[in-house]
């Protein structure tokens, strides 16, 4: 019979997996939820977790996989379909005896938001509270691993730019490996975390001419920001091959983006795991390798 307490959704993506790992670096049993069986998944066993295969949509996979959980992870891609797989996720726990969740939201989740996705996600914050579970909601900030990401990394190697219609707005860039830190702390203990809701920055604002010298620092090379137009941004994603529901989002969280929306500097993941959030340059530094 297994030993998991915890479940992580999402487990072969940048934060879930590093999650896991935190994990079971401390002994810690973990269940990890994959939709694909795939090498990610194998490689997720290899370490140490127990996989199994499901689809966030699926009710009875989802009441499966939580059976015997205490704790659990809930994360869903920047795509439709999220309020129904929340509520089929809380649906699935509560019968489960899941007693507390954390759920990855994002910072622009607000009742006014013109973004489909990020609307969906104050709806689903919503429909988590109401199900009576013990609930901690994290609202990131843009990812550091948006550097790297195929689109937005291509302009910066092959470039020198990084090319957004951000204007002078600024942010923390967080990474997803410091998420990870304060995701896994939250999971062994989410008692004093329960009813809480957290912004989640990185340790330094920056503007994105700010974040272009820190990645150029690294780099030894000059990178330019270059700011576009809301026009220009939809015409290289479409390009690019982004689908429709997230160039939707990316379009109008651009504009949040200009208005304030994303600023803040890390308080909560120092606290809790008691080691400040990389900055653009460390985060740079341990992928290099990738802007070759």
């Amino acid at each position: 019979m297994s030993q998991a307490t915890i479940l992580v959704a999402g487990a072969t993506g940048f934060t879930g997996r590093k999650t896991v790992e935190l994990l079971l670096e401390k002994n810690v049993p973990v269940r990890a939820l994959v939709r694909t069986d795939d090498q990610r998944a194998q490689s997720l066993r290899e370490l140490g977790a127990e996989v199994v295969v499901g689809d966030l949509q699926d009710l009875n996979a989802l009441r499966a996989a939580l059976e015997g959980i205490e704790t659990a992870y809930f994360v869903y891609s920047i795509a439709p379909g999220l309020i129904e797989a929340s509520s089929r996720f809380a649906l699935a726990a509560k019968e489960a005896g899941v007693k507390s969740v954390v759920n990855m939201s994002q910072i622009s989740a607000r009742r006014v938001a013109k973004s489909n996705a990020a609307l969906n996600h104050y709806t689903a914050e919503r429909v988590f509270d109401w199900s009576g579970l013990a609930m901690t909601h994290l609202r990131p900030t843009y990812f550091a691993q948006w550097l790297i990401y195929p689109h937005w990394r291509k302009h910066i190697v092959e470039r020198g730019e990084i090319r957004l219609p951000f204007g002078d707005g600024r942010h923390a860039p967080i990474a997803a490996e410091d998420q990870a830190r304060l995701i896994a702390a939250i999971l062994m203990n989410p008692q004093p975390h329960a009813g809480k809701t957290y912004n989640l920055n990185g340790p330094v604002e920056l503007s994105q001419q700010g974040v272009a010298d820190a990645v150029g620092e690294v780099l030894g090379r000059t990178i330019t920001y270059v700011p576009i137009s809301l026009e220009q941004y939809d015409a290289e994603m479409t390009e690019a091959g982004l689908p429709p529901f997230l160039r939707q989002h990316l379009i109008e969280v651009a504009q949040d983006y200009q208005h304030g929306v994303f600023e803040g500097e890390d308080s909560i993941i120092r606290e809790v795991t008691g080691q400040s959030p990389m900055t653009v340059q460390a985060f740079v530094t341990q992928h290099k390798a990738l802007f070759q």
